[in-house]
C-alpha cells in the first residue's frame, strides 16, 4: 500500500505548530463580527498602530508565524488595493497613506516571523460579487496583489463562511499562488494543503489523520466537501482568545487553564493551532490579552523546557523503548513520529518498564502529548500499531501537573454580535 507524504514544506509547517491571527478592520470600530460591507471606510483611525507590537505579542505566544485578515467578508481591504475604493486609502488613517499589510509585513522581516494572509472569498462590499465571473476576475487582481508586494508569504486563508454554494475559479487561483507563492499553506478551499478542525474552538480529537477523504467547509454549515481523491492535509485547529474574533470593549481574554487545554487538544494532539490576538480600536494588543499570552507562554515553556534524556532503541517491529539515564519520575510524555514515509501510526501504547500499561491512545503524528499522575520509571515501552511505523523521538517531563482541564466548560460561548 502506498502512504501519501508531506511535501517538506507541509512538514515545516506542522512542525511550526502554534501560529496567531490578527482579526483586525472596520468590524474593530463598530463591535460587530460580521458587518455587510456598508460601515463606512471613513471610521477605520487606528491612531497608535503599531504593528511590531502585534508581532511582539505573537512571538511572546511562541508562534511561529501569524495570518492577518487582509480582507474579511465585508470588503474592507487593509492595503490600498487597485480594485476597490473601500479600504485604508479611504480612511483617515495615515491620512489615507497606510498600509496594514505592509506594515504587518515589516514587523515580520524585522523581528524573524513567517507572514500568512486571510483574504475572504465573500465580498459583501464588492458589486461585482454577484457576477461570478466578473467577481473571480476581481477577486484574482487583490490575490495577485497581496501575493506580489509583501514578501514571502507562509499562509494563505480562505473561509468557507458565506461561501457555500458559490464556486470561485480555483484553478486559476492555484495557479497564481503556484506562480507567485509556492510555498505558502493553502487553507480550506481551492488547492489546500492544510485542512480547518472543523470546530472555532481550536479543538482536535484523537485520532488526528492527517491523510483525509473529505474536509469540513466552515463553521456554519454541516455539509463537508467530498474530495476527488484523498489528500495529505493536516488541520489547523483556529480560536480566539476572546469570545469574540474581533475585539469588543466588553469582552475579555480566556483564562490560563482554557489556553493550556486547548493547547494540549491541538499541538498537544499532532494538529497545528491558530490563536487570535485581535487588535483594538487603537490598533494595538490589549495590555490583558498580552499578558496572559505570556503567562501561556511561560507555563507551556516551565512545562517543557527540560525534557529527561532517553535512548531511544526498537525492540521487535512496532515495539520502541526509551531508556533513560536514571530512575526518573514521570507526569507527562511527548512522542514524535517519523512522517517522511507518511503517517503510519494508527493506535499506540505506553507500558512501564514493569509492564504497567500507562496510556492507550489512537494517532502519534508530528507530536503527541500524554498526561498522567507520576510514575517513576527507568524505561518505557511504546508499541505502535499500523505499517511500519516509524518513531522519531521520546521525551519526558516532571512537570508537577497531572491532569489538564476537563473539556465540558471550554466550549465557546456565542460571540458578541
Amino acid at each position: 500500500m502506498a502512504y501519501l507524504t508531506p511535501t517538506p514544506a507541509q512538514l515545516a509547517w506542522q512542525k511550526d505548530g502554534l501560529g496567531v491571527f490578527f482579526h483586525f478592520g472596520v468590524n474593530t470600530f463598530h463591535g460587530k463580527e460580521w458587518s455587510d460591507g456598508t460601515l463606512p471606510a471613513s471610521s477605520f483611525n487606528p491612531a497608535e498602530l503599531d504593528a511590531e507590537q502585534w508581532v511582539a505579542a505573537a512571538l511572546d505566544a511562541g508562534a511561529k508565524y501569524v495570518v492577518l485578515t487582509a480582507k474579511h467578508h465585508d470588503g474592507f481591504c487593509l492595503w490600498p488595493t487597485a480594485t476597490t475604493d473601500y479600504s485604508v486609502a479611504s480612511s483617515p488613517w495615515r491620512d489615507g497613506q497606510g498600509d496594514v499589510v505592509a506594515e504587518v509585513a515589516a514587523a515580520c522581516r524585522k523581528l524573524g516571523m513567517k507572514l500568512g494572509l486571510y483574504l475572504s472569498p465573500w465580498d459583501r462590499n464588492a458589486e461585482c460579487y454577484p457576477d461570478p465571473a466578473a467577481y473571480d476576475e476581481f477577486y484574482l487582481r487583490q490575490l495577485r496583489e497581496l501575493c506580489t508586494n509583501y514578501g514571502e508569504l507562509c499562509e494563505l486563508w480562505f473561509d468557507g463562511a458565506g461561501s457555500h454554494g458559490r464556486e470561485y475559479d480555483w484553478s486559476r487561483i492555484a495557479g497564481l499562488i503556484a506562480e507567485l507563492q509556492p510555498g505558502a499553506m493553502v487553507f480550506n478551499m481551492g488547492a489546500h494543503t492544510i485542512r480547518w478542525v472543523g470546530n472555532e474552538d481550536g479543538l482536535a480529537a484523537d485520532p488526528v489523520e492527517y491523510v483525509v477523504d473529505q474536509t469540513d467547509f466552515s463553521n456554519y454549515t454541516v455539509l463537508a466537501a467530498k474530495l476527488e481523491e484523498a489528500l495529505y492535509l493536516p488541520p489547523e485547529c483556529d480560536v480566539s482568545i476572546r469570545r469574540g474574533w474581533f475585539w469588543h470593549p466588553d469582552d475579555e481574554p480566556k483564562e490560563l487553564d482554557h489556553l493550556l487545554a486547548i493547547h494540549y487538544r491541538s499541538i498537544g494532539l499532532g494538529a497545528n493551532l491558530l490563536l487570535n490576538l485581535p487588535p483594538d480600536n487603537r490598533g494595538l494588543i490589549p495590555d490583558a490579552d498580552v499578558a496572559r499570552v505570556r503567562e501561556f507562554a511561560g507555563e507551556v515553556r516551565r512545562r517543557f523546557q527540560a525534557p529527561r534524556p532517553a535512548t531511544l532503541r526498537t525492540a521487535g517491529p512496532g515495539t520502541w523503548v526509551a531508556d533513560f539515564e536514571q530512575e526518573t519520575t514521570l507526569d507527562h510524555v511527548a512522542l514524535a513520529e517519523n512522517l517522511l514515509a507518511g503517517q503510519r501510526v494508527t493506535g499506540h501504547r505506553i507500558r512501564t518498564n514493569d509492564d504497567r500499561l500507562l496510556v492507550e491512545a489512537g494517532t502519534i503524528g508530528v507530536q503527541r502529548i500524554h498526561v498522567f499522575e507520576a510514575v517513576t520509571v527507568r524505561s518505557l515501552t511504546i508499541e505502535l500499531d499500523g505499517a511500519g511505523p516509524v518513531l522519531d523521538a521520546v521525551a519526558g517531563f516532571s512537570t508537577g501537573v497531572e491532569s489538564i482541564p476537563d473539556i465540558n466548560y471550554l466550549a465557546t460561548t456565542d460571540a458578541p454580535d
